[in-house]
């Protein structure tokens, strides 16, 4: 048998990229062969009045700003952004690497129709194998607003809608995700960094 564990960031990236494939009894077959191009996966669960509605994966990009900033803090003497907070874009836009935060509100028209007062906290746990995720705390966004949300992405600031900080992830999910009032998203996400 598969040690899942041992390769869950390589089945996460196959989820999130449709390299799967559904048997006859339900289950699923990972496609061999897969590159490991994908840094990240948003894992978004989708809840109607405590029901989980689907659930999506979505493959991340890299901004070259945020390669940059990465490279700048790790290796120079960049400031590090001690906080992070996931956002939803509610555009149907696929992200590219010329994102920003300075661009990301208005080209993928960021969502802000949740009650949270703020982009919501990413708050991981301490990094294992070269993974690292929030599985412990989710980022819960309690929708206020019927929209169709198209993506997410992970920013060093706060603020709804704000044009500052470093954009460091952006994910366009496969499947859009069509919200009403009081439905929740939670939104997990996992950095994987690994020398293949």
């Amino acid at each position: 048998m598969t040690d899942l564990m041992k390769h869950r960031g390589e089945v996460l990236r196959a989820l999130a990229s449709n390299k799967y494939e559904v048997n006859e009894n339900g289950g699923i077959h990972v496609r061999a062969g897969i590159n490991a191009t994908p840094m990240g996966i948003f894992d978004v669960e989708h809840r109607r009045n405590g029901k989980l509605l689907e659930r999506v994966f979505g493959s991340n990009i890299i901004p070259a700003s945020a390669l940059n900033d990465i490279l700048d803090v790790y290796l120079g003497a960049g400031t590090q952004k001690l906080s992070w907070y996931i956002a939803l874009f509610e555009g149907n836009y696929t992200p590219t690497s010329g994102l920003t935060a300075a661009n990301f509100t208005s080209t993928a028209t960021e969502c802000t129709a949740y009650d949270e007062a703020t982009r919501v906290l990413y708050d991981p746990g301490a990094a294992s194998g070269g993974v690292v995720d929030n599985s412990a705390n989710r980022a819960l966004f309690t929708m206020n607003a019927t929209k169709t949300v198209y993506g997410g992405a992970l920013i060093s600031v706060s603020t709804k809608s704000s044009t500052s900080g470093v954009l460091a992830a952006a994910a366009r999910f496969p499947l859009s995700r069509n919200v009403v009032d009081d439905d929740e998203l939670s939104v997990r996400y996992t950095i994987t960094m690994t020398s293949e």
